[in-house]
């Protein structure tokens, strides 16, 4: 921060101060609050949006890497098992072929077309607080070179060119303020408004990427049927019951 810079900065905390305890009569502009209001809750919702859509990425590439392993345990545990041995086969074939779709057709269009443009429009929020800083500073300004030219008119000087000097430095204040103001008022409910058209394809994008993989991952494992033995479409506690009530039979389950 350079010198003069630093200068404004704490003239501008003084004018904040002074505005507090009622020194300065502060500018209220309803308008202006409604939209920066209306702009800092979008912002917030985007940020969520944006963080939302990366953790559900995570959590999809985290349930594929959790269906690899469980994958690869399965098909070893059925290694001992010759009757049984091809569907654990199969399922991790299905698996691998799942996982591999996942970092292809979900992975990468997923990021390109939903999580990166709404990374974007995340972008354009620091650039809109620096505005709109820059606006309130400025209204910051004009209201300390008003209270100036206020205090001369009821107090007038001995020096007559001080009334015209601050004057013409309010006025100056104005028009810098307003000028950044009414772009700011112009622009912030347009931005406003371009959300939804911004957003709908990006909607539109994530609930066709999901429906595609949720749909070849049922297809996928919905093939395995055919492995299993025609009489496993009871219920499947009555199955594992069944076999623990085998278990308990044994001789070695009743030595304790």
């Amino acid at each position: 921060m350079s010198w003069t810079s630093f200068k404004k900065s704490v003239n501008r905390t003084g004018t904040k101060i002074s505005q507090k305890i009622g020194a300065i009569e502060k500018t209220v502009d309803q308008d202006f609050d409604l939209e920066e209001q209306r702009i800092k809750s979008l912002e917030a919702k985007c940020e969520k949006l944006h963080k939302e859509t990366k953790g559900y990425l995570e959590s999809m590439r985290t349930l594929s890497s959790a269906q690899l392993r469980i994958a690869e345990t399965v098909n070893h545990f059925y290694e001992d098992s010759s009757d049984n041995s091809l569907v654990g086969n199969k399922y991790k074939e299905v698996i691998d072929r799942l996982d591999h779709d996942c970092r292809t057709y979900l992975d990468e269009p997923y990021r390109r077309t939903v999580n990166e443009p709404i990374g974007r429009l995340c972008d354009y929020f620091p650039d809109i607080n620096e505005a709109i800083k820059r606006r309130n500073n400025k209204l910051l300004d004009y209201d300390k070179q008003r209270a100036k030219a206020r205090k001369l008119i009821e107090k007038p000087p001995d020096d007559t060119t001080k009334l015209p000097r601050a004057e013409q430095a309010a006025n100056e204040a104005r028009e810098m303020y307003e000028s950044l103001n009414n772009q700011l008022c112009t622009e912030l409910p347009k931005l406003i408004d371009l959300r939804v058209p911004y957003i709908d394809p990006t909607f539109e994008a994530l609930v066709k990427i999901q429906l595609k993989f949720s749909q070849e991952s049922y297809d996928s494992l919905n093939s395995l049927k055919n492995h299993f033995p025609s009489n496993s479409e009871g219920p499947v506690d009555n199955n594992v019951d069944a076999v623990l009530q085998q278990m308990r039979d044994l001789a070695i389950c009743g030595m304790s």
